[in-house]
């Protein structure tokens, strides 16, 4: 495994946008995994959307496919960057900040279009997929 996806990557894949589905062929699903959080991210999405039966199967799909990461080995790196990050002004949402320490404690690339929030966690290692003209 070497890439870690975040839910706006994930959204975009399952729209077909933004070259996701490519991407995926060409590194390989097998080379990805998802946060639990995330898959609390998608699976609200897919309840708050005009046709959940459709979306939670897409999710399914999806998820049957890669590696789902639990969020206690990073426990520790988000209390410690929480702290920091609160010291120096610079929070983040808590799902996104317990994200991006599953990409560092699995030593992962984080893959998001959010940069701007995940570079602001120390040591994480970022790629982002989405090329906005």
């Amino acid at each position: 495994m070497k890439y870690l996806l975040d839910s706006n990557i994930c959204i975009h894949f399952f729209r077909g946008k933004f070259n996701i589905i490519e991407k995926l062929s060409k590194i390989g699903i097998e080379n990805c995994a998802i946060s639990e959080i995330t898959l609390a991210e998608l699976v609200f999405g897919a309840e708050k959307s005009s046709n959940p039966k459709k979306n939670h199967k897409i999710i399914q799909q999806f998820i049957s496919q890669l590696t789902i990461l639990p969020i206690y080995d990073a426990i520790m790196t988000f209390g410690k960057e929480k702290a920091r990050l609160q010291s120096l002004g610079k929070q983040i949402s808590d799902f996104d900040l317990l994200i991006g320490c599953t990409s560092i404690e699995y030593n992962l690339v984080m893959v998001t279009e959010n940069v701007n929030e995940f570079e602001r966690i120390a040591k994480i290692k970022i790629e982002n997929w989405v090329i906005r003209d």
